[in-house]
């Protein structure tokens, strides 16, 4: 499989998480964000285990837990907080700078080459979101900044060290050791701080068999798929399609109205992912030649 085509199947994971507030403000009960992360990375995992009969061995007990940790469980709470506390145009426009903190980490633990052309894409496309998202009005809170920026860094090291740390196993079943340590790590915090889970309408179930399925399982194991072959650095600036889809599928189904600005920020976006691969291309090409 050539490396266009892994690319594309490794974009369809931010593409589709994308979908998730509207899925979850559209499809799911309100106020209980935590089990509603458990519920789309546990059942997801065990799946998974159940039908690829694989466990964990020596070392990979504790790594699986450190990434379904940084991967999932810390990063979403720190998601929750910062979505809470922040406008959703802060929140995101914070978090996108997750593909510069990749590069740098990827640089420290990998010894991958910096680029200057992807940190000034990585930089251009946290541009690109914050004219897609942020208001005028819109309000910084500390808190919720630090927790952002805090999830940002999680979801980071989450991804290089998911490089770094290749079990001899496939991606999917990579996938299924930590999205199941990430929904066991959230489980008690879910059941100490939330109420119980009110009863299920059929929406709530295919809102909920979205994100544990596809939002999860599929996606999941896209990215880390391409994490393993392409390399964090390639694989983070994707990141930078989840706004321009969520903000797309708002104007699709909910009829949002999009500004001349929102459309020069998500060209912003797609060109500074379009550098991104093209600089990591260049490197990648180099190096073969070498």
């Amino acid at each position: 499989m050539g490396r266009i085509t892994v690319l594309g199947l490794t974009a369809l994971a931010p593409i589709v998480w994308g979908s998730t507030y509207l899925v979850t403000t559209e499809m799911l009960p309100a106020g209980i964000p935590l089990t509603l992360a458990v519920l789309r990375a546990l059942p997801a995992g065990l799946l998974l285990i159940l039908v690829l009969r694989k466990l964990p061995e020596g070392i990979w007990w504790l790594r699986v837990v450190i990434l379904g940790v940084l991967n999932f469980s810390l990063f979403w709470w720190l998601l929750f907080i910062a979505a809470y506390r922040l406008p959703g145009g802060v929140a995101a426009t914070v978090g996108a700078v997750q593909p510069l903190i990749v590069l740098f980490l990827s640089y420290w633990l990998l010894n991958n080459r910096l680029s200057a052309v992807s940190i000034i894409a990585s930089i251009a496309g946290v541009f690109g979101v914050a004219i897609l998202l942020l208001t005028p009005n819109a309000a910084l809170d500390p808190l919720g900044i630090v927790a952002g920026l805090a999830g940002a860094f999680s979801m980071a090291a989450g991804t290089v060290l998911s490089r770094r740390w290749q079990p001899p196993v496939s991606a999917l079943t990579f996938t299924s050791w930590q999205l199941t340590a990430g929904g066991l790590v959230l489980l008690p915090f879910a059941i100490v701080f939330e109420p119980a889970l009110p009863p299920l309408s059929s929406l709530n179930l295919i809102g909920l068999g979205y994100l544990t399925l596809i939002g999860g399982a599929l996606t999941y194991a896209l990215w880390f798929r391409g994490l393993a072959i392409l390399g964090p650095s390639s694989v983070a600036s994707l990141g930078f399609l989840s706004p321009v889809s969520a903000v797309v599928l708002g104007w699709f189904y909910l009829n949002q109205q999009l500004s001349t600005l929102q459309f020069i920020g998500m060209v912003v976006i797609l060109l500074s992912v379009w550098a991104s691969q093209r600089a990591e291309t260049r490197k990648v090409t180099l190096a073969y030649q070498r």
